[in-house]
């Protein structure tokens, strides 16, 4: 055995972990008549679809003991258990067809109590950002994207509280015990994701990653002048780089210390297909969850319009009448997570309506209704990236005047561009009244510098492991007054009020770190994320946005 793999051998060790042997499970194998998801234990096993059911919680319980997740014990006097359930799940490919039956097994985690079962909970994942600009890179230099999925992920994380559980459903054991005294971070526990994290974190850097500065779940690794990527969000583990070999090494290491599924090319990460278009580039689309989510709210029959806000209609915020009974929340919650992965077409639309959650009247219902019939034209399309022999990085900033009537605030907006489509944008309403279209743009531009700066570090971090030169941070603004603004302090008597937090764009531009260039409305690619537009107008700047349907 070489140094190297006595190294890994010791370090994949656990001694906290002594997995008993006290599993039992008994099941019938009978033929599956149906496809419905059982909500409790004994719906599964007596079901329809038991046979598959029964499998699937026998795997659970068979990785569970391999993983050493729990340990036979009596309670200690003065502690509580925690309940537990099962979840039980139907995974589906891009398509709908049916991936596998899927049994879980949860504790109740609402009843944990801070400082006795558990103190830090936060754990990150990798940004939609970072994938999207990850996505668009690879069709730069047309690097492969393999996935990678961790089989029961939490389980690999040690405990370092005790936490004791109730003796699950389909669980029995040897000797006079009347609980379970949790080894591993099982799912429902308040901390779970984040032990997961430190686990994985700290294997990928033994093996010679280094976490990005910018995104704490990117791992970069250089070797030999080629580079290799890992992406991670949760138990989706996305690879790709410069080097085959570099890769194919990688996914070794990796599936060597975890259980995994490899998946190969990526075309299904996160809700989002990746479809590969016959010109070469890639559309980044969730055409599923658009059709989920109409059928969710009675909208999958409507008729389609062509943008997503009604220019006829004035909301506006009602503190008097009772809210109407509709699940107002929950559709932009549901809108929302779409606009933030793929659709910053309707980002304005979902930030307006949102406005009025508190308490929704019709009028916003159908202001929502309004976004669901945009979609119902719209279900393919998505972010499409394009190959090309340069880096094409570019930002916009823009600014809606008064825009908001109710209390004549502005609304801010920006998009960052990176191989013809955005990888990040932002429609955000101001925090305070602009006097004019200068103070307004001006700090717009403010938002959009920050969150710039950002996204284009984070490029030349991984550009600088591709031996790639980075590009420079260039920003479009259509308003000559506010780029005059940021070079000197002119209009004094129009902008001396102007809060002093806004002027770090001055420095910024001096320093030499962000470059202001102008260009006309007509092609200001921000506007759709400041204000509603007509269809036609909407769609061009669609387009432009490389908003595009995909072919599949």
């Amino acid at each position: 055995m070489s140094d190297d793999e006595e190294d890994a051998s010791v370090y994949d060790q656990d001694d906290d972990s002594t997995p008993p042997t006290f599993w039992r499970a008994s099941a019938n194998a009978v033929e599956a008549t149906d496809l419905a998801e059982p909500v409790t234990f004994q719906d599964a096993i007596n079901g329809p679809d038991q046979a598959h059911w029964r499998n699937a919680v026998k795997a659970e319980l068979k990785s569970m003991q391999l993983r050493g997740v729990f340990r036979a014990a009596k309670l200690p006097r003065g502690q509580g258990a925690i309940g537990t359930k099962w979840v039980f799940k139907i995974k589906r490919k891009a398509d709908g067809s049916v991936e596998k039956f899927k049994a879980r097994l949860v504790v109740k985690g609402f009843k944990q109590k801070y400082g006795i079962d558990y103190t830090e909970t936060f754990s990150p994942v990798v940004k939609y950002v970072t994938l999207r600009m990850v996505i668009a890179i690879t069709k730069y230099f047309d690097w492969p994207l393999d996935q990678l999925d961790v089989v029961t992920a939490f389980l690999y994380g040690v405990m370092k509280e005790k936490v004791y559980c109730v003796i699950p459903e389909g669980v029995e054991m040897d000797g006079d015990f009347d609980c379970l005294e949790l080894l591993k971070a099982i799912y429902g526990l308040k901390q779970p994701s984040r032990v997961w994290n430190e686990t994985f974190d700290e294997f990928v850097c033994f093996i010679g990653f280094e976490v990005s500065a910018f995104d704490p779940c990117l791992y970069i690794k250089v070797v030999d002048g080629h580079c290799v990527l890992v992406l991670v969000y949760v138990d989706d583990v996305l690879v790709t780089g410069s080097s085959l070999e570099l890769i194919a090494q990688t996914k070794a290491d990796l599936i060597t210390r975890f259980e995994m599924t490899d998946s190969g090319k990526c075309t299904f990460v996160l809700g989002i297909e990746l479809v590969n278009e016959s010109d070469g580039s890639v559309t980044m689309c969730q055409r599923r969850y658009v059709n989920d989510i109409l059928k969710r709210f009675d909208m999958d029959e409507c008729k389609a319009t062509a943008s997503p806000v009604d220019l006829s209609t004035r909301l506006v915020a009602s503190s008097e009448a009772a809210k109407i009974d509709v699940p107002f929340r929950e559709a932009v919650g549901a809108l929302m997570h779409l606009t933030t992965a793929t659709r910053p077409d309707i980002a304005y639309a979902v930030g307006y309506v949102s406005r009025f959650a508190e308490n929704p009247q019709q009028e916003h219902w159908t202001a929502v209704k309004r976004i669901f019939r945009y979609l119902q034209g719209t279900k393919s399309h998505g972010l499409r990236f394009q190959p090309s022999d340069k880096i094409d990085f570019r930002g916009y900033s823009d600014a809606d005047w008064a825009g908001y009537h109710a209390d004549r605030k502005s609304t801010s907006g920006y998009t960052f561009m990176l191989m013809g489509a955005p990888v990040s944008w932002g429609s955000k309403k101001q925090s305070s009244v602009s006097l004019s279209t200068s103070e307004a743009e001006y700090i717009a531009l403010s938002l959009a510098i920050q969150e710039g700066k950002w996204v284009h570090r984070l490029l030349c971090e991984i550009l600088a492991a591709a031996n790639e030169p980075g590009p420079d941070l260039v920003i479009r603004e259509d308003n000559q007054s506010c780029i005059k603004m940021t070079k000197n302090p002119v209009n004094h008597g129009r902008a001396k009020h102007i809060d002093i937090k806004y002027h770090h764009i001055r420095d910024e531009v001096k320093r030499g770190e962000v470059q202001l260039e102008y260009c006309e409305t007509s092609v200001m690619m921000a506007d759709i994320m400041t204000k509603g537009l007509c269809g036609p107008r909407h769609k061009d700047l669609t387009t432009a946005l490389g908003i595009r349907a995909s072919s599949d």
